[in-house]
């Protein structure tokens, strides 16, 4: 019986290990080898981004080591403090990191105070920054979700719909109670089957990525491209968020940190959207 199924597609996977080798007693997981590969993909299109737009690529190299670090830091601190019960009788745990548990919004927030930091000391324009570095953190992104693919994680509640992904009753990393309410029995064998977010968010970052693409042919003022980013990544958390069954919530009040946390970026993202706007709009008025 295959291990991963999308029964209304057509797609069956026999196996797919979350362990891509080992050496002696050490596993590496394909989840870090995923992960690693959307971190080299993501370096490499900024470092082409400052090419192209004409800044200096030493900058964005000299940026990268810190930035990655400290954001990875940044999404474990952030899955950590919203998942405190998990941690709090066994502080040590914190720092296993192989057994998963980072957040993308810590990493965006530490990344984004990182290149306010690094913009002020080397006087470049922050906002030209966000233009360029946001588009390679959008393609690590669509990568990365892929990491959740191979966990069997981040997926939401039950569905009999077109992309219905239905997972080994005994692989899956978290259960939902409408998919524990709904097992699929077939030859003994027991799966669940629930909706795959990490695919939608993949998917639709994807042609958050393409629009992008298209706006920077046609870009006018700096930060430009950084909003459009901050407001749609806001839109798809917000979207991909109501079918997840495994939200990091705020205390006992129910409510996803992530849809707040988008929310605040889309409202923050059209403010500074607008003033940069105006504000390129009263530089050329002025040169004219």
């Amino acid at each position: 019986m295959p291990e991963i199924w999308f029964p209304n597609l057509g797609i069956k996977i026999q196996h797919l290990s979350r362990t891509a080798f080992s050496i002696g007693d050490f596993n590496v997981y394909w989840y870090g080898l995923i992960i690693g590969f959307a971190i080299m993909a993501a370096v490499s299109v900024v470092i082409h981004e400052a090419e192209i737009s004409g800044q200096k690529p030493e900058d964005y190299i000299d940026l990268a080591p810190f930035a990655i670090v400290l954001s990875v830091i940044g999404a474990r601190l952030y899955y950590v403090i919203f998942s405190w019960d998990m941690y709090k009788d066994n502080i040590i745990k914190i720092f296993a990191f192989r057994e998963g548990g980072l957040a993308i919004y810590g990493a965006v927030l530490t990344g984004i105070l990182c290149g306010i930091i690094f913009a002020k000391k080397r006087k470049l324009d922050f906002f030209e920054m966000t233009d360029t570095v946001l588009m390679g953190v959008l393609l690590g992104q669509i990568i990365g979700r892929w990491g959740n693919f191979v966990n069997r994680e981040a997926f939401g509640g039950y569905t009999d719909g077109l992309f219905a992904m239905r997972i080994l009753k005994q692989q899956a990393s978290y259960i939902p109670q409408s998919a524990l309410d709904n097992i699929i029995n077939i030859s003994g064998v027991e799966y669940i089957q629930v909706q795959p977010t990490f695919l939608y968010e993949s998917f639709l970052n994807l042609c958050l990525l393409i629009f992008i693409l298209i706006i920077k042919r046609h870009k006018k003022f700096n930060g430009q491209i950084g909003m459009l980013y901050v407001i749609g990544y806001g839109f798809i958390r917000i979207f991909v968020e109501s079918f997840r069954t495994d939200q990091l919530k705020i205390a006992s009040t129910g409510i996803a940190v992530s849809q707040v946390v988008s929310a605040a970026f889309i409202i923050l993202g059209i403010i500074i959207y607008i003033k940069l706007k105006n504000k390129k709009q009263r530089m050329d008025s002025i040169e004219n």
